[in-house]
């Protein structure tokens, strides 16, 4: 039974990482910023490389759904 689904437990697994690794990295930006009394407007420019970063991953994880399931592999 779990050898069938292995592919689909590894890639879930290896989405609950990257979605860790972007935690902590927020929780690391927000640290810095925070001791480092940036002002709002470059406050808003670094949430908002964050947030585009993020994005694209899951842009990506979108594209590469919707062209394995149209086979396109």
């Amino acid at each position: 039974m779990l050898y069938e689904h292995f592919d689909l437990i590894e890639s879930i697994g290896l989405d609950l990482l990257f979605a860790s690794i972007f935690f902590f990295i927020g929780m690391a930006i927000k640290d810095v910023l925070k001791q480092a009394n940036v002002p709002p407007f470059g406050r808003k420019i670094v949430w908002l490389v964050l947030f585009l970063g993020c994005a694209g991953f899951i842009a990506k994880g979108l594209i590469q759904l919707s062209w394995e399931g149209s086979g396109l592999n």
